[in-house]
């Protein structure tokens, strides 16, 4: 395949960015999205020029590090999918790609595709973690947890933090990943003791990081690689309300 890519280069924080235009050839169907940007990058190496900065780490739609808005979208067409786990067979031979940073205003750019997302750093900071007495393991059947509870915590558990909701969002919100790692601990026994506390100073931590408002646009959960329902947002804002109302 031979296509063109136009990303966005920004030398750092400060400075202006701009889109460049890049031709890339001879790309298999097969590769991945990161790896034609590996092939691009070879490329600008060997021609002098500055490779292009992009996060990743696991490559296997685990980790959460990759971050780009390929065509306009989160992790791009493919739907529950990361952008590391999308493939070239996505797009036809002859096309122009547009590949852009994360988008919002508490996540800053660093350099080319790379975000500052430590903002999510300091929700999990403030709530994201419950109290447990130390020495021994307890035995795994020594809490009974219904199925129905079990699930769903499982479900919120397997946000991996990556940004897209933040990203798709018109507001920069970033709710639905809050909503997440709130509802999977409040959905545990273990998680009680904090469970009004967390909602409080998670939301709190939130609106002082940046992000912004909900408006229930449902563009976080459309992008969401692992799905995170929207119904985890209206959890969130109930576990709040019975919460303020105790204080």
């Amino acid at each position: 395949m031979d296509i063109k890519v136009r990303v966005w280069r920004q030398p750092g924080p400060s400075a202006a960015g701009k889109m460049v235009t890049y031709d890339v050839k001879g790309i298999s169907p097969d590769a991945s999205f990161l790896e034609m940007i590996d092939v691009l990058n070879e490329t600008l190496i060997l021609d002098g020029d500055d490779p292009i900065a992009f996060d990743h780490d696991c490559r296997e739609g685990i980790c959460g590090m990759c971050s780009m808005v390929v065509n306009g979208v989160a992790h791009g067409p493919e739907k529950a999918t990361t952008v590391c786990q999308l493939h070239m067979r996505k797009f036809s031979d002859g096309d122009v790609i547009d590949v852009e940073p994360w988008r919002a205003a508490a996540f800053p750019v660093i350099k080319d595709l790379v975000v500052d997302r430590s903002a999510f750093d300091q929700i999990i900071q403030a709530g994201g973690y419950i109290t447990a007495p130390t020495g021994t393991a307890p035995d795994a059947h020594a809490t009974p947890v219904p199925k129905k509870d079990a699930d769903a915590a499982f479900e919120a558990a397997t946000c991996i933090g990556c940004g897209a909701c933040v990203a798709a969002c018109p507001n920069g919100s970033s709710m639905l990943f809050t909503a997440a790692k709130i509802a999977h601990l409040g959905l545990m026994p273990q998680g009680q003791p904090e469970r009004d506390s967390r909602v409080i100073d998670m939301l709190q931590a939130q609106d002082d990081a940046g992000f912004g408002g909900c408006t229930n646009a449902g563009e976080c959960t459309t992008v969401c690689p692992k799905g995170i329902p929207l119904s985890l947002i209206g959890r969130l804002n109930s576990d709040y309300r019975k919460a303020i109302s105790k204080n």
